[in-house]
């Protein structure tokens, strides 16, 4: 993963204060103190698997001794029944950190598995699939790692990393080349430009104007997107955005354009079914 291990150390914990609050009490009325736990790991349907890494993190957060054995990667293409590790360590670690564990696990797994079922449509293409800021808050770190586990490409990751002139921007700013303007002004050279339009005719203007990087084509049909495509002639880099689905994704990729961002490979996707089932105590 690409961001640092006190990072995610840092994030596991408040998810795991979260969930323990004042302690597993369940666990710690049941459970002998110095019993020990043996589990698997298993795949309940068939997905793309991301999230290993968080695992072990929030397993060893709660107890460092935990072991988790791996066959596979983040990455694997699994099926039901799949094993995906064996965990071994103290029975009240393994029950106390198993949930958020396992929330991770099917989170990040099924961002990866809807990412990859965007990639395989648009194959065939040039366009590659991106994703967007619409994450699950505090988890946009992880989430943007399992796009990429999925085959798709980051966007931003927050507001400091590039210009994105969208509607109300243009709305509140005056216009296309008043926003234009003022973002060449104040982002300089090393900073991204891209706008936002819904029109052809918005269109025609950013070309006129110059000075951008990407122009984010929203909701616009396929024909005007084709045509969107002749109007720019390589000039810049072309994003199509909005009723971006499963069904049509094909078609939005063969109109030429470069990008193709989602917001539903992060905001929409179902959990994948992970479980954990542990052998009798030792």
């Amino acid at each position: 993963m690409h961001f640092s291990s006190l990072a995610l150390r840092e994030l596991v914990t408040r998810l795991l204060e979260e969930d323990i609050g004042y302690g597993d009490i369940t666990t710690q009325a049941i459970v002998p103190p110095q019993a020990r736990g043996h589990g698997h790991l298993l795949a309940k349907e068939a997905l793309v698997l991301a999230g290993l890494e968080v695992v072990d993190a929030v397993f060893h957060t709660v107890d460092s001794t935990i072991r988790l054995d791996c066959a596979i990667q983040d990455g694997a293409h699994l099926v039901s029944g799949n094993v995906i590790a064996e965990l071994h360590g103290p029975a009240h670690a393994l029950l106390t950190a198993e949930r958020v564990a396992l929330n991770l696990l099917q989170r990040l797994s099924g961002v990866a598995t809807a990412t990859r079922r965007y990639v395989d449509r648009v194959r065939h293409t040039k366009a590659h699939i991106i994703d967007t800021r619409k994450t699950t808050p505090g988890l946009r770190l992880l989430e943007k790692y399992a796009i990429r586990v999925g085959g798709g490409h980051n966007h931003r990751f927050g507001l400091g990393d590039g210009v994105l002139i969208k509607d109300n921007h243009i709305a509140m700013a005056g216009g296309v080349r008043a926003a234009l303007r003022g973002a060449k002004q104040r982002a300089g050279h090393t900073v991204k430009v891209e706008i936002e339009v819904d029109t052809l005719g918005q269109l025609k203007e950013v070309i006129d104007e110059g000075g951008v990087d990407i122009v984010m084509l929203d909701n616009m049909s396929l024909e005007d997107m084709t045509a969107a495509v002749k109007l720019v002639d390589g000039r810049m880099t072309i994003e199509a955005s909005g009723g971006v689905t499963l069904e049509r994704v094909p078609a939005i990729a063969a109109t030429g354009v470069d990008l193709i961002s989602s917001g539903a490979i992060t905001h929409s996707v179902p959990q994948f079914d992970v479980g954990l089932d542990y052998k009798d105590a030792a």
